[in-house]
């Protein structure tokens, strides 16, 4: 009965915590559905469409085929990619917010955020509702780019290790079912019409709220504590809420021993981390491993996969997309299931790779959809193809092989630039992508198929596995002297230890 208490804390706390990863997932796929609705709300509100209510002809013909006005594209393109503005700025906070007050106070203020977006977006038809759209996204975005950190962050130390890797994992997990979600709440039947779009936007709190009230019941993470704060009975209350009562030696003296490890290694500032040369080829892969994510071209089907369907000949786009939600939730599990198996190096070869002949395959589709009617369905399977292929590595192996590149005193400021990276290369996908489609047309994939292209001979070449490994064992790979065979490692290892910089 006891083991079922301590158990059941440690479910609700990595709950509680995962409903952050739910609302990012949300943001992400929320404004996809409701595009022409909320475009017919910026033209009037900019007053380059008449002030009429929003009709539609039977089959949504009229509306589809009318010309979107430059402003109103801007407006849209500001409201999708500003998300990614606040997340920016707010990734270089996420190791002081974490600090600051302890794991689970630091996710609960920064709720405080999530609230005020949800609130600016569901009141967007009471002032003019571009503005009051792209302020709460911009909100929202600075709320995820905190959340996208703290959350991995908490689990990851309040986990078993037993359990460490298929509960890290549920960050990646929960923010593909918010994907889910909110292009199911988007069908038009339910709340992506004229009348609730504010409501559906909105919604991106909710998830706030609840875990407002569950946080405080939750346990504060034990690393934190006592490697922190040097909180030693705390670690050991926090430590018997999620493990139950047992003897915490062990645990204690693990810590102990990190503890040491941090105080004996300085904390890297990013300026250093940018100008040393000893971290120079880390840092490398760290960030063209995030660049490979975003540019893959991932984003833009998210963002517009419902116009996408629709170019492709698709007469219900919404639900194709909700299809992609669901491949995209089904194979996050399976990378779940493969990722400690398989290898990191492994897993984000073949999902590049895959992504690459899907993008020139769903390029194809478009381009001879005129000749061919059957094209259509070609299109589709590559998009949906293309989505299976991210999931499986390129999608959550980033996120956490950052950590895995780098010991403790460059971590932090490694992690910053990594996720800085991550949600500028997110910016500018998401601003330009309507523009780069209008000029290339049904070409528009070949550019992601190339820069795939890139990325998939880059990892090949470049990047280490790290599945299983210790730091002095990544740093064997090569990055000491190139040469593999971990020759001059340990002298490095000694240089990193003792960098003037640090």
């Amino acid at each position: 009965m006891d083991s079922i208490f301590y158990i059941s804390t440690l479910a609700l706390a990595v709950f509680s915590a995962v409903l952050g990863s739910l609302q990012f997932g949300y943001s992400l796929g929320v404004i996809n559905a409701p595009q022409k609705v909320i475009e017919q709300h910026y033209g009037r509100s900019l007053g380059v469409l008449p002030e009429e209510p929003l009709l539609l002809s039977e089959n949504g013909t009229e509306t589809e085929k009318r010309e979107v006005h430059p402003s109103v594209v801007m407006y849209w393109s500001l409201s999708v990619s500003i998300f990614s503005i606040g997340g920016v700025v707010s990734s270089f906070l996420v190791g002081f917010i974490g600090d600051l007050r302890g794991r689970v106070k630091g996710m609960l203020m920064v709720n405080v955020l999530a609230v005020v977006a949800g609130l600016l977006m569901v009141m967007a038809k009471m002032w003019k509702p571009h503005v009051m759209v792209i302020a709460g996204r911009c909100v929202m975005g600075f709320y995820c780019g905190l959340s996208s950190g703290l959350v991995p962050m908490y689990i990851g130390e309040i986990a078993p290790m037993a359990y460490r890797g298929a509960l890290g994992t549920l960050h990646q997990l929960a923010t593909v079912t918010g994907i889910l979600l909110s292009q199911v709440l988007g069908l038009e039947f339910l709340l992506g019409n004229d009348y609730y779009w504010p409501l559906l936007l909105g919604l991106s709190g909710a998830p706030a709220v609840l875990q407002s009230l569950l946080l405080p019941l939750c346990p504060e993470s034990p690393r934190y504590l006592y490697i922190k704060r040097d909180m030693v009975e705390e670690a050991k209350k926090s430590l018997r809420r999620l493990k139950g009562e047992y003897d915490p030696s062990a645990d204690l003296e693990e810590m102990r021993r990190e503890k040491e490890e941090v105080e004996k290694e300085a904390q890297v500032s990013i300026a250093v981390l940018v100008r040393s040369s000893l971290y120079r080829q880390q840092l490398f892969v760290a960030l063209m491993m995030h660049l490979s994510q975003q540019l893959s071209g991932i984003n833009a089907i998210f963002y517009y996969s419902t116009a996408i369907f629709e170019r492709a000949g698709v007469t219900q786009p919404v639900y194709a997309t909700i299809g992609v939600g669901v491949i995209n939730t089904v194979f996050t599990m399976v990378s779940v299931a493969l990722v400690d198996r398989a290898g990191r190096r492994t897993l984000t070869l073949i999902g590049l790779g895959g992504m690459c002949i899907c993008a020139v395959a769903m390029t194809v589709g478009l381009v001879y959809l005129s000749v061919y009617s059957w094209m259509s369905y070609v299109s589709m399977s590559a998009i949906f193809l293309f989505v299976c292929f991210f999931e499986i590595g390129p999608g959550p192996i980033p996120w956490f092989i950052v950590a895995e590149l780098f010991s403790q005193g460059p971590r932090p400021a490694a992690i910053a630039l990594a996720g800085c990276t991550n949600w500028t290369s997110n910016f500018i996908i998401g601003m330009t992508f309507p523009y780069i489609e209008a000029l290339c047309g049904s070409y528009v994939f070949i550019l992601f198929a190339v820069l795939l292209f890139g990325f998939t001979v880059f990892t090949y070449l470049r990047v280490p596995e790290t599945k299983g490994k210790t730091f002095e064992e990544i740093a064997a790979t090569g990055f000491g002297t190139g040469t593999g065979t971990g020759t001059g490692t340990s002298t490095e290892l000694e240089q990193l230890k003792s960098d003037s910089h640090a």
